[in-house]
């Protein structure tokens, strides 16, 4: 009987067995396209415009190529802008405490009490927000922070909660911190929810049997394994409403200004002013990453 020989050969075929014996190759066959083309738009990009900020510009507001640090040292003294840096900072860090203070209860409920048949539910529910448009949800909240305009209009508006409960925070920075915290929201529950899933329930039963109160258990079991999960959703929140300008003009009108809207009024006017205010946002996350590694942040990301 003849023995036939099941397998082939064809170019197909080797560049499968090629790839199957060297898994850094295939790995760099699979990512290096992506990954170089993000170094080169993102991290390029990113240069040239920090490049931009030691360069004088023009009668015409054209960046030149004479070398100067006046636009970094503007960027850094001045005291408008200094203002306007704290004032994003602390309102990013605001943000932050309230996304936290919210998404640990409701990440909790969904891992550890909801029924396993509504915990896929619960997180879409969580996730559908973010389905809505960006603008839509801006302007949605603006209606509804809307204070009373008899003041100012020969009538009365008024928007949901001065409709509702007489009161609105207006179009400050309250308002900001509130539409700021209900956008990013979903990107604290998510981490907090992953790091409560990998809570072992043996931890919180032994915890009980040791005669812990519900408060104990929660400060010496559960806050420790979660702060990786709490860091690496800060992550996201603190990032995302730092660098957010489009949301502080809608809400407040331009009258509340953040880092973001600064760099993006002067883009105009001042390209290479514009580029070292640019550094500020870029250092203050820089440290902010190397502190949230130090609370292992990035193995929850």
């Amino acid at each position: 009987m003849d023995v036939v020989t099941v397998g082939g050969g064809g170019a197909p075929a080797r560049v499968s067995r090629f790839f199957r014996r060297h898994r850094k190759a295939s790995l760099f066959a699979t990512l290096g396209g992506p990954v170089a083309w993000m170094l080169l738009v993102y991290i390029g990009s990113l240069v040239v415009l920090v490049a931009a900020a030691f360069f004088k510009i023009d009668s015409n507001s054209k960046v030149t190529t004479d070398f100067t640090t006046a636009n970094v040292k503007a960027a850094f003294t001045t005291g408008s802008f200094v203002d306007a840096i704290v004032r994003s900072v602390l309102i990013a860090l605001a943000v932050t405490a309230v996304c936290f203070a919210i998404a640990l209860p409701m990440a909790f409920y969904i891992a550890k009490v909801a029924k396993p048949r509504w915990r896929r539910s619960l997180i879409v529910a969580v996730l559908l927000p973010l389905w809505a448009g960006y603008l839509v949800k801006g302007y949605a909240w603006k209606s509804i922070f809307t204070p009373d305009a008899g003041k100012f209009a020969a009538h009365k508006g008024g928007g949901f909660l001065e409709a509702t409960l007489g009161w609105t925070p207006g179009f400050g920075k309250l308002a900001i911190v509130i539409t700021l915290a209900y956008l990013w929201l979903p990107y604290m529950v998510l981490p907090i929810y992953a790091g409560l899933e990998r809570l072992p329930p043996s931890y919180l039963d032994a915890a009980g049997d040791l005669g812990a109160r519900p408060f104990r258990t929660f400060r010496s079991v559960i806050m420790p394994i979660l702060v990786p999960s709490i860091a690496a959703g800060s992550i996201f929140t603190f990032s995302l409403s730092l660098g957010d300008y489009i949301t502080p003009r809608i809400i407040s009108g331009g009258k509340e200004q953040m880092i973001g809207n600064l760099i993006d009024q002067l883009q105009q006017q001042n390209q290479a002013l514009s580029a070292a205010l640019t550094l500020w946002p870029i250092a203050i996350i820089i440290v902010y990453l190397l502190g949230m590694s130090r609370l292992h942040a990035f193995e929850s990301v």
